[in-house]
């Protein structure tokens, strides 16, 4: 059984047109897919890209192939270098509350011109003699020791000058009177010309405190006949309360000289001087019946 009767008019109508029909679809695949060989004249000019590089960047790219999941797993135990990048900070900005102050202007400090040397003394003083003595004694005799001096040359103590005695070149003297050592401390002592032409180098006379009784005046016990008055007199380091009389010597070197009934009077048997006591209380804590002394007195109650 032939598929296409073309007797029929109708059937040949349809054989054309369906041939027609698949021509141009033939026609229509071949131009979409090959192509008919002709370069148009419309074609596209390149033109200039603003970034060329990034052009090129893009059209060299190629898809990447597709990455296993073992690649993956080794890609994240992989070790990363850091390169930190260079990082400038931005300049600080101007501070509102901090000004400047101006240092302040240099003081200028007179300058003082280096002392000039004090010239050698043309006369030497060696040493004197006594060096040390007590205050409160009594006038001594100064002895001067040295070289270069003349007969017009005195003694000056604390800058008043004294009588002095030439002996020879070598030594002076001259009598200290009690009124220069009254109080204790040092006695600048130099040898000199009345016009200062001729000087010589400064010593020193050392004035110590004199040694003082340690004892107290606390009373006083006087008789009816006024033979002897007795003194009760305290001694502070043990604090015992004795009674002396009128030339008794105490601690062997003061000597009770007088007794009233407002002070002691003792001296010192070596330096010549005299200590006042006045009367006191001393200290009450240590009395007691047995350590104050009774005045000796006759036995009233004998019989004959």
């Amino acid at each position: 059984m032939p598929l296409v009767d073309l007797s029929k008019p109708g059937e040949k109508k349809k054989f054309i047109w369906a041939a027609a029909l698949g021509l141009v679809a033939i026609i229509v695949l071949w131009w979409t897919f090959i192509g008919f060989g002709g370069s148009s004249s419309t074609a596209a000019r390149p033109t200039a890209s603003p970034s060329p590089q990034r052009a090129a960047q893009q059209n060299t790219q190629r898809p990447s192939s597709p990455v296993s999941p073992e690649v993956e797993k080794a890609k994240a135990f992989t070790e990363l270098m850091y390169e930190p990048a260079s990082y400038n900070p931005p300049e600080a900005k101007r501070n509102i509350f901090a000004y400047y102050e101006p240092p302040p202007p240099p003081v200028s400090t007179p300058t003082q011109p280096p002392p000039s040397p004090t010239p050698t003394p043309p006369v030497l003083l060696a040493s004197v003699s006594p060096s040390n003595v007590y205050a409160r004694t009594s006038d001594f005799k100064l002895e001067v020791s040295g070289d270069k001096f003349t007969p017009e040359m005195r003694i000056f103590v604390e800058g008043r000058e004294l009588p002095t005695s030439y002996k020879n070149p070598q030594e002076v003297s001259a009598t200290i009177p009690a009124s220069f050592i009254v109080a204790p401390g040092p006695r600048s002592v130099i040898v000199r010309t009345p016009d200062n032409r001729l000087y010589s180098n400064s010593a020193s006379i050392n004035v110590a405190a004199p040694p003082t009784p340690n004892y107290a005046y606390i009373g006083i016990i006087s008789p009816e006949n006024r033979v002897a008055d007795t003194a009760l007199i305290q001694d502070k380091s043990n604090k015992n309360i004795m009674s002396v009389y009128k030339g008794d010597v105490l601690s062997g070197r003061f000597r009770v000289t007088s007794i009233s009934d407002k002070e002691l009077v003792l001296t010192d048997t070596t330096l010549k001087i005299k200590h006042t006591l006045a009367m006191s209380e001393g200290d009450k804590a240590a009395g007691g019946p047995l350590s104050r002394p009774t005045p000796r007195v006759d036995a009233e109650d004998d019989e004959p």
